[in-house]
C-alpha cells in the first residue's frame, strides 16, 4: 500500500485566539503562525503580552473580547473551567483545545505521525517520562521528552521527533479529545487539582484519557489506577505490580524487573538495586517506564541500559546538606499529599522534621498526618493552608513539637529551615515534603526547593560537618 500524503493543514488560514502568554500559550503562538494562522495571544496578566512570537497579535484588554470571528481557541492549562474566557468561548460555539490536542492534530495532518507515550498520574510523571526518554535514547530512538516536564508537545512536533515520550497533566488530558497514544499509563490516582476539576470523579476521568489508545498501562497496585485500567476500552491491558507479575503484567521476581507481557515468556530487563531513585515509587515508574517502551518495540537490553544509567532530577528527595548528624532532603516535588506520603515513607526508621504546607487545592491531608505521625520528631508548617495542617497535626500527634511559620514573615523558607533545625538532633531528617503547590509563597516548585537549599547552607556556612 502507498504511503498517504500529508492531510490539510487543520490551522491554515484559520482565525486562533491564543489563551495564556506562558510557555505552552506562545509555543503554540509561534507554531500556529508558521502553519499560516491568523493568530491573537490573550493573557490576565497584559505585561506577559510584550514579547510575543513574530506575526502574532496582543489581544489587550479582557480575553473574551477577543473571540469575535475566531474559530479556534488554544488554551494554556491553567485556565480554569469556570474562567469568563471558557464560558464566553462555550456560549459561542467556539472550540476550545489544550496545547497537546494542538500538537496532536498537526501531527496528525504529516505523511508520517509521530507516536506517542503518555504518562499521567498524581505522581511520579516527571521522573517516569524522563526514564522512558533514557530509555528510547538507549534504543537509538529520534525520542524526546515533553508536555508537562518543560518541552511544549506542539514544538517537539513541529521539530520532527519521531517517538515522544508525553507527560500530560490533568488539565491537559482534559483538553485533548483526539488524543490516541501508542501506549498510555495511568501511575496513580490520589487526591489533587479538586479545586479545578470540581472533584475525584472529573479529575480521574481525566487521567483516564491516556488509556484510550492501542496499549493501556496501569499500577495496579493503586487501586484507582486498576480501576481504571479495568474499564479502558484500548485492546490491549498491561499491568504493572511491585509483585511477581502474572502473565500480561511486569513485575518484580528476585530483585529483578520483569516483563511477562511483550514476548512469548518472561523477560529479565534489569536488576531493581540499579534503579535510581530506589524504593517502591522509583521501582513502579521504572516499570511503567519499560513498559511503554516495550510496547513500542524497544528491546530489553536498551530498557537496561536506560533505567540503569538515569538519574533523577532535583528537588525530588535531593539531599542538600548533612550538617551535625542531620539531613536536609530537598523534596519540594511533592506537592500533593500522596507524594508527601510516599517521600516520608522512604525515611521510615528515622526520626523525620516535616516541613509541610502550601495550597493543598482541595485535597485532604488528614489520612496523611494520621499515617505518618509516629515517625515525626517535629513540623513545621508554612503557607497559605496551613490552618487544615496544623489542625490535623492536633488532632493525630497532640504531643508533636508544631512551629508555625505566618505568612507575614519576610522569608518564609529561612524561618522554616531555622525552626526545623531548633527541633532536630543527630540522626533525623528535616524533610521538604510540602503535600501542597507552591503558588501562594513561590514561583514554582522548583523555587521552592531552591529557597529551601539556600536557607540550609546559609544556616549550616561554618557549622561543624
Amino acid at each position: 500500500m502507498a504511503a498517504r500524503g500529508p492531510a490539510p493543514d487543520p490551522v491554515r488560514g484559520r482565525r486562533v485566539v491564543v489563551a495564556g502568554a506562558g510557555v505552552s500559550g506562545l509555543a503554540a503562538a509561534e507554531v500556529l503562525v508558521a502553519h499560516g494562522a491568523d493568530v491573537v495571544v490573550t493573557d490576565d496578566s497584559p505585561e506577559r503580552l510584550t514579547d510575543l512570537p513574530v506575526g502574532a497579535r496582543a489581544g489587550e484588554g479582557l480575553p473574551q473580547a477577543h473571540l469575535d470571528g475566531a474559530e479556534l481557541v488554544v488554551s494554556s492549562p491553567g485556565l480554569r473551567p469556570d474562567h469568563p474566557l471558557v464560558a464566553a468561548t462555550a456560549a459561542r460555539g467556539i472550540e476550545l483545545i489544550g496545547e497537546p490536542e494542538l500538537a496532536w492534530r498537526l501531527g496528525a495532518a504529516t505523511a508520517a505521525p509521530p507516536r506517542w507515550l503518555v504518562v499521567t498520574g498524581t505522581n511520579g510523571k516527571t521522573t517516569t517520562t524522563s526514564m522512558l526518554a533514557a530509555v528510547l535514547a538507549a534504543a537509538g530512538e529520534d525520542a524526546v521528552a515533553c508536555g508537562n516536564i518543560g518541552l511544549p508537545v506542539v514544538s517537539a512536533v513541529e521539530a520532527g521527533h519521531r517517538v515522544l515520550a508525553v507527560e500530560l497533566s490533568s488539565f491537559q488530558l482534559h483538553r485533548s479529545p483526539s488524543v490516541r497514544p501508542d501506549a498510555g499509563v495511568v501511575l496513580n490516582v490520589a487526591e489533587d487539582h479538586l479545586d479545578w476539576h470540581g472533584g475525584m470523579p472529573a479529575y480521574a476521568a481525566a487521567k483516564a484519557r491516556a488509556l484510550v489508545g492501542a496499549v493501556a498501562v496501569a499500577c495496579v497496585d493503586d487501586p484507582r489506577a486498576a480501576t481504571l485500567l479495568a474499564a479502558a476500552p484500548a485492546a490491549r491491558k498491561v499491568a504493572v505490580t511491585l509483585g511477581e507479575p502474572g502473565p500480561g503484567e511486569l513485575g518484580i521476581v528476585g530483585g529483578v524487573l520483569v516483563d511477562r507481557a511483550f514476548g512469548p515468556s518472561a523477560v529479565d530487563l534489569v536488576d531493581a538495586a540499579a534503579i535510581t531513585p530506589g524504593g517502591p515509587p522509583g521501582l513502579t515508574d521504572a516499570l511503567a517506564a519499560a513498559a511503554l517502551a516495550r510496547a513500542h518495540g524497544v528491546a530489553a537490553g536498551a530498557v537496561a541500559a536506560g533505567l540503569g544509567g538515569f538519574a533523577p532530577g532535583p528537588h525530588r528527595a535531593e539531599v542538600v546538606g548533612t550538617v551535625g548528624g542531620i539531613d536536609w532532603v530537598d523534596d519540594s516535588k511533592a506537592t500533593n499529599p500522596h507524594a508527601a506520603d510516599a517521600s516520608l515513607a522512604a525515611r521510615a526508621g528515622r526520626r523525620v522534621v516535616w516541613i509541610v504546607g502550601g495550597l493543598l487545592k482541595g485535597a485532604s491531608v488528614d489520612d496523611l498526618v494520621a499515617r505518618r505521625a509516629p515517625g515525626l520528631a517535629g513540623a513545621v508548617v508554612i503557607g497559605t493552608d496551613r490552618a487544615e495542617i496544623v489542625a490535623a497535626l492536633a488532632r493525630h500527634a497532640p504531643d508533636l513539637p508544631v512551629a508555625e511559620v505566618d505568612s507575614g514573615d519576610d522569608e518564609p523558607m529561612t524561618t522554616a529551615v531555622r525552626r526545623a533545625a531548633a527541633l532536630a538532633r543527630p540522626g533525623d531528617v528535616v524533610l521538604l515534603a510540602p503535600a501542597a503547590a507552591s503558588m501562594d509563597q513561590f514561583r514554582d516548585y522548583a523555587h521552592r526547593g531552591r529557597a529551601f537549599a539556600d536557607a540550609v547552607r546559609a544556616l549550616t556556612a561554618g557549622a561543624p560537618r
